[in-house]
């Protein structure tokens, strides 16, 4: 059986490319770390986003391990133009996930490109556990693959950090879904 920890990066001081983790996330990002250093984790994929790095930095250097950027695991992005509307759009786009935005991606393109990477992992072969670090956007619509009814509000429901475990059978189908709940 192979397990793929999802994560959502801990809080941040915001949204661009580099922001940086508030006090309080790089306190989160410690407790992330002793949270699944002895959960056989042999690889750590991650956002290139400064805040998602510094999210996994500290169980990469529990660990010993290298922390590998994918772009694929990048936020999603709804439009590249403002939207007064941003977020009734945004609901919108979990119901229709073919919905596009001026500039943005559809759900299903996001989506996709996260699902991408999973079945990296899944069938690179090799039998550890998985460390995947992105953002709530995208983390959803990978959720919502695996589990069609995620819905708008779970994505409001999520939190910095989130994680959950993905449990995938030896014939890569997902056997569950778990929330780890992190009260940090």
């Amino acid at each position: 059986m192979q397990e793929i920890y999802l994560i959502r990066h801990c809080q941040a001081l915001g949204q661009d490319h580099e922001a940086a983790l508030t006090d309080d996330g790089n306190r989160q990002a410690y407790k992330l770390a002793h949270l699944l250093e002895n959960k056989g984790i042999g690889q750590i994929k991650s956002s290139s986003f400064n805040r998602a790095i510094a999210s996994i930095q500290p169980l990469a250097t529990m660990l010993n391990m290298n922390i590998e950027t994918d772009e694929r695991l990048c936020e999603r992005v709804l439009s590249r133009h403002p939207m007064e509307d941003w977020y009734e759009k945004l609901a919108q786009s979990f119901i229709d996930l073919d919905v596009t935005y001026e500039g943005g991606e559809s759900s299903r393109e996001g989506m996709n490109r996260g699902v991408n990477v999973i079945n990296d992992i899944l069938y690179a072969e090799n039998d550890q556990s998985a460390a995947v670090v992105t953002h709530g956007g995208l983390m959803s619509l990978i959720l919502k693959h695996y589990q069609p009814d995620f819905s708008f509000s779970d994505w409001e429901g999520l939190s910095n950090p989130d994680v959950y475990l993905l449990n995938f059978n030896s014939a890569n189908e997902l056997k569950d879904i778990q929330q780890i709940a992190l009260k940090i």
